[in-house]
């Protein structure tokens, strides 16, 4: 899709694994990128031509000082907490809900008008419903407090669909080169990188989207170029993988066996065998989207120093 010269696309959490890849992703495709940052240097370009202004956005001024600065065509909302274990409980909703609000309320009042704006929420919405596949129609059951603030922002967007452009997203798992190690896909990496002989995980035979960050970065941008918004969309493929095939393709990459042990306190209770997204919306919305195979995906994160 052919772009206007350089639209302005503003990226909150642009530090994170997925603002990272998304701002090159978006930079790539002529997009003039800029991003807030907890820690971002305000008014200055930061690495890799992102102009990073410093923003927290639990505070409304802030958040309409970045937006001025800014300017944005675009903007793509990805700050937040998103570790399940975050410690303190309040931040979840002071951030994820009242942050996201702060962000709605300042575009009604100020001059900044951006033709699409896009919130991630999150899979975890839909909670465990004994559903191998989940479409947006289903009822969510959240289970954590991620989760619940997840769908309590969801809610709370829902009330301005009928003043501001937005698409809500709810991404299932994906991955790539910078993610965390404390995920499974990076962790298995990891152990193949340290030529390590053992590892622990959980069950090896349920299946999960596992889908390359890069396939994430295509949706976003269709997303923010598509003619629709007051959507809630899952951000998906469909398609499911086990642990036990991720181990057999890194086992075909890195040229050898490790042996896996199965440590009971990985294993989830009444943990179903496949959990994947329905695509239906979806590819209503931006059509088909190619992607890379997860051997190719391993690839990459298993080469990257």
């Amino acid at each position: 899709m052919a772009l206007p010269s350089s639209p302005r696309v503003l990226i909150t959490g642009i530090d994170s694994f997925t603002g990272y890849h998304l701002s090159q992703h978006l930079e790539q495709s002529g997009f003039s990128v800029f991003g807030t940052s907890l820690g971002g240097s305000e008014n200055k370009a930061a690495s890799e031509n992102k102009n990073v202004y410093r923003c927290n956005i639990s505070e409304p001024s802030q958040v309409l000082a970045a937006l001025e600065y800014c300017k944005p065509d675009y903007l793509i909302h990805l700050a937040g907490i998103s570790f399940v274990g975050h410690p303190v409980v309040s931040d979840f909703y002071n951030i994820n809900v009242v942050g996201t609000q702060n962000i709605l309320d300042t575009l009604l009042k100020c001059r900044v008008k951006p033709k699409k704006i896009i919130l991630a929420s999150s899979a975890t919405v839909y909670g465990n419903q004994g559903i191998e596949v989940l479409d947006e129609s289903i009822c969510p059951q959240p289970a954590n407090h991620y989760g619940i603030s997840k769908l309590a922002m969801e809610f709370m967007a829902r009330t301005y669909f009928d003043k501001l452009p937005i698409i809500i997203t709810r991404p299932f798992n994906y991955v790539g080169v910078g993610q965390a190690p404390h995920f499974v896909i990076p962790k298995i990496v990891s152990h193949f990188k340290q030529k390590a002989k053992t590892l622990e995980l959980g069950n090896l035979q349920v299946e999960r989207e596992f889908n390359d960050v890069r396939f994430a970065c295509e949706v976003y941008q269709r997303l923010l170029l598509c003619e629709s918004s007051s959507q809630i969309v899952n951000l998906c493929s469909g398609q499911g993988t086990s642990l036990l095939r991720v181990i057999d393709l890194m086992q075909e990459i890195a040229g050898y066996t490790i042996e896996v042990k199965v440590n009971p306190a990985f294993v989830r209770p009444n943990e179903l065998p496949k959990l994947v997204g329905s695509t239906t919306k979806l590819t209503q919305l931006i059509g088909d989207i190619p992607r890379n195979s997860l051997a190719e995906t391993l690839q990459s994160m298993y080469a990257n120093d």
